[in-house]
């Protein structure tokens, strides 16, 4: 018997703890991915990086969304993959010892690899 494929979202996000609405809509749409049972793909780059420092996103309330903090902890809980643009950390001088659990760091290759295999890419 041949498995049924899982779809798959990759949503790329360039935007940190500046600009509160676009750094907590990645994990909103991520997570309601994952509850419908699609495979769901988080890269960030740019100045989003920031969010994937420990701590750094534990004050990010958007107005009427749940807190990044949550919705963090929720994504990667139920699975979600958290991808980190590694000139980027490099570049805000990020160790990787900084970085939350389970993200991992990657570079360009990673990024085109993730959005050939994805059934649909986002950006925000």
């Amino acid at each position: 018997m041949s498995e049924e494929k899982t779809e798959k979202i990759l949503i790329i996000a360039t935007h940190g703890p500046d600009d509160l609405e676009r750094a907590t809509f990645p994990f909103v749409i991520a997570n309601a991915a994952l509850v419908m049972d699609t495979e769901a793909v988080i890269v960030l780059q740019g100045a989003a990086v920031l969010l994937a420092k420990k701590g750094s996103y534990d004050h990010v309330y958007a107005g009427g969304l749940p807190p990044l903090k949550d919705l963090m902890k929720s994504f990667l809980e139920q699975g979600g993959k958290l991808l980190v643009c590694s000139p980027c950390i490099k570049e805000r001088q990020i160790d990787e010892s900084m970085l939350v659990e389970n993200a991992e760091p990657i570079a360009g290759a990673r990024v085109v690899q993730e959005a050939l295999e994805a059934n649909a890419v986002l950006n925000y």
